[in-house]
């Protein structure tokens, strides 16, 4: 590995409605100093990262909060630009959402259609989802779909998502799910059949507010 350039892109894919204040409010926080955490992970398990972009997906339910349903970052260049990293991620609220389930699958589709890097001798793409809730259906309401519902972009069912995750949008070498989801659809089928997928169950209606900062640094570090 000496003398080779290692870049990693990483997607946080975080649900945003009423129920995730407690892990909101934590990556807020923790967003001006997620680089140099991470950082100091990597150090330990002797480990660098060249060049390091993170995209933020916030999302709710398209059936319910209209164009606050999904709020996309472009990449950010950690640390250049750690300002503009956070003042996105300041601005989600955690709110809406109605009841679960939310459209997390929609989230995860867009995440895995992202625009990784083919710079660097070494790549790896990484997605990290949080939610307390279940998914809809990619199939739910499929003649009646919202209006600002991306539907070019996202699978028709979960056989097709699953396409597009074996597919060549993402290295396979190369990529990471990294999963905090309740044992519910379609987490579980996710984490029981897709490769490179690792899940730490969370509770639904506790906001994840047992995940620590510290777990999530450990995943993203163990993963590269």
């Amino acid at each position: 590995m000496q003398g080779l350039s290692y870049h990693v892109d990483i997607v946080l894919c975080i649900d945003a409605t009423g129920s995730m204040s407690p892990i909101i409010d934590k990556v807020k926080e923790n967003a001006l100093k997620f680089y140099d955490d991470l950082s100091v992970q990597m150090r330990q398990k002797s480990k660098h990262i060249d060049k390091l972009r993170v995209k933020v997906i916030a999302f709710r339910d398209y059936y319910v909060d209209g164009d606050m349903a999904m709020q996309i970052s472009p990449f950010f260049v950690l640390p250049d630009e750690k300002s503009d990293f956070q003042n996105f991620v300041n601005r989600i609220q955690a709110d809406g959402g109605g009841d679960e389930p939310e459209n997390g699958l929609e989230a995860l589709a867009l995440a895995i259609q992202s625009e990784w890097s083919k710079e660097g001798d070494k790549r790896r793409q990484i997605i990290v989802l949080w939610t307390d809730a279940s998914t809809h259906p990619l199939e739910f309401k499929a003649e009646s779909k919202p209006q600002n519902y991306p539907t070019a972009q996202i699978p028709k069912n979960f056989d097709d998502l699953t396409d597009l995750w074996d597919g060549q949008t993402m290295n396979r070498a190369s990529k990471r799910l990294i999963l905090y989801s309740p044992d519910a659809y379609a987490w579980t089928d996710i984490a029981n059949h897709w490769e490179n997928t690792i899940q730490y169950p969370s509770k639904a209606g506790e906001g994840l507010s047992e995940i620590d900062y510290q777990t999530i640094l450990d995943a993203i570090a163990n993963s590269v």
